[in-house]
């Protein structure tokens, strides 16, 4: 779970790298969340007819800022600019190039966006708080 609060705190934050298991965590919570909000919409009467309801909106829009952030450093973790998140916009081919792109694994090492996450969390940096692999 610290995967997806983690991406909350930095909702903001389009410097640095952020690992396959970070992105890909947040987005899969963020799909759940999303589905069950929906469904409360349905059972409660806020669904539009276009597929959408009031409580999976706002859920939408309070994440839209941590999703672009997250996916602009994961693109970073592939030593690509952030401004590859536009390849998205065409339609069919771009959306599959940019998944196909945030699925590859990231740059080993350092690169000209920041230290390798995958590094510093095999250094310990979640192995010495409860939870994240101590005993």
């Amino acid at each position: 779970m610290h995967w997806y609060v983690d991406v909350l705190k930095k909702y903001v934050v389009f410097s640095g790298r952020a690992r396959r298991k970070e992105f890909w965590i947040f987005t899969l919570v963020s799909f759940v969340v999303s589905a069950v909000l929906y469904s409360v919409d349905r059972a409660i009467g806020t669904d539009y007819d276009n597929g959408s309801g009031l409580l999976s909106g706002i859920y939408s829009l309070v994440v839209l800022l941590p999703t672009l952030a997250v996916t602009w450093r994961r693109l970073h973790d592939t030593d690509r600019h952030g401004w590859w998140i536009l390849i998205g916009l065409i339609p069919f081919i771009g959306t599959i190039a940019l998944i196909i792109i945030l699925a590859l694994d990231g740059t080993s090492g350092d690169n000209r966006f920041g230290p390798d996450p995958k590094a510093a969390d095999s250094a310990g940096a979640y192995g010495t708080q409860p939870g994240y692999g101590t005993a």
